[in-house]
């Protein structure tokens, strides 16, 4: 069943939330280097209650209910690809290494004439 795909107008609120989940990730890391001397658990717990509080806010905008909402179709689609047998898988790979080495050796053999025919015969560089 395909989801609809329905465009809102962004509201001012959710353009707020996101402006304010940015302040607070740049004032948390602000807040981690204002706090060096108060100690590495100061600093640290500044930094990671700022990002999670960005993080809660961000969800809630009309963005971050996107993310998860894509997040969640992707995970379904993912469930639905139907994954090569370890044979199968095998039989493709040597057919990738088995073509490269005939197209090496393919263009190998071709530059190796261009040399002799440019080289040797109109030119008449011998080696």
């Amino acid at each position: 069943m395909a989801s609809a795909n329905i465009e809102t107008v962004g509201q001012t609120g959710d353009l707020v939330k996101s402006i304010i989940a940015g302040l607070l990730v740049i004032l948390s890391v602000i807040a981690f280097y204002f706090l060096s001397d108060k100690g590495g658990i100061a600093q640290w717990a500044s930094l990671l209650g700022g990002l999670i509080l960005a993080v809660v806010v961000f969800f809630t905008s009309i963005h971050g209910k996107q993310l998860v909402a894509f997040g969640k179709d992707a995970t379904r689609e993912v469930k639905k690809v139907v994954w090569p047998t370890r044979k199968e898988a095998t039989q493709m790979t040597l057919y990738v290494f088995a073509f490269v080495v005939i197209m090496a050796t393919f263009l190998w053999f071709t530059d190796k004439t261009l040399e002799w025919l440019i080289y040797d015969l109109i030119l008449g560089w011998k080696k």
